[in-house]
């Protein structure tokens, strides 16, 4: 038998109090979350305890469908994700898809840091692939905090290019189905998220958006994302 833990211990405790809270502000809110869930958005993100879906951007259930993982990778290999993306698109009928990363994220940090952590690391492979192909311009950058927060940003960008060329959303597409794929970035310091301006709503956007994205500077250190001579997408 195991020891007592008092914080495991509390967990129902504070469902209760939660569920009888809830009830009586909204008498209504159980018997609504029952039916079935319409979502018009999937969230895929990070499986940190820092970065609940739901609440950084106060949705109620039954409003966004949600997959989560160590550094928000989708892995065409990866039947978790892809079945997830799947019974969104094609079941749920999702109208969009967010790839949301944060800044200061562990797995990224791990990967530039070159730490092991034993199992987990044949899974940041994945984020490492970024680093090789964005090394030199990782590389420019003053300090390993800048670094960090970049590879962030260009993981964002690689895993909603993931997406996009996915079977699932492709095919999603060729039938004229309404789907947007965007990239967006959490941070954990002040709560905010930005939107590193990937939006793709159709099969012929995914490379133009890829590169312009790409060129992009930091969004923290600046008021607005820096103007080029590419056509909206």
């Amino acid at each position: 038998m195991s020891k007592p833990d008092p914080e495991y211990d509390s967990l129902l405790e504070r469902n209760r109090a939660w569920a009888a809270r809830v009830q009586t502000d909204d008498p209504e809110f159980f018997e609504r979350s029952a039916e079935q869930q319409t979502p018009r958005y999937l969230w895929v993100g990070c499986s940190d305890a820092r970065t609940p879906a739901s609440k950084i951007i106060n949705t109620a259930p039954g409003e966004m469908f949600v997959h989560r993982n160590i550094g928000n990778l989708v892995v065409h290999t990866d039947l978790n994700a892809l079945s997830v993306i799947q019974y969104a698109v094609d079941v749920l009928k999702v109208r969009h898809i967010l790839v949301v990363g944060h800044y200061g994220c562990g797995g990224v940090r791990a990967v530039l840091e070159r730490k092991r952590l034993g199992l987990v690391d044949n899974w940041l492979r994945h984020i490492d692939d970024v680093r090789k192909r964005h090394a030199c311009e990782l590389d420019g950058l003053p300090d390993a905090e800048a670094r960090l927060d970049r590879l962030c940003e260009l993981n964002v960008v690689e895993q909603a290019i993931n997406v996009c060329r996915s079977t699932v959303v492709r095919d999603a597409w060729w039938r004229g189905q309404t789907l947007s794929v965007h990239g967006w970035i959490y941070n954990l310091t002040d709560g905010l998220i930005h939107d590193l301006g990937l939006d793709i709503d159709c099969d012929g956007a995914t490379e133009a958006c890829q590169e312009r994205v790409s060129r992009r500077a930091l969004f923290p250190l600046m008021q607005d994302p820096p103007e080029d001579d590419a056509p909206a997408l």
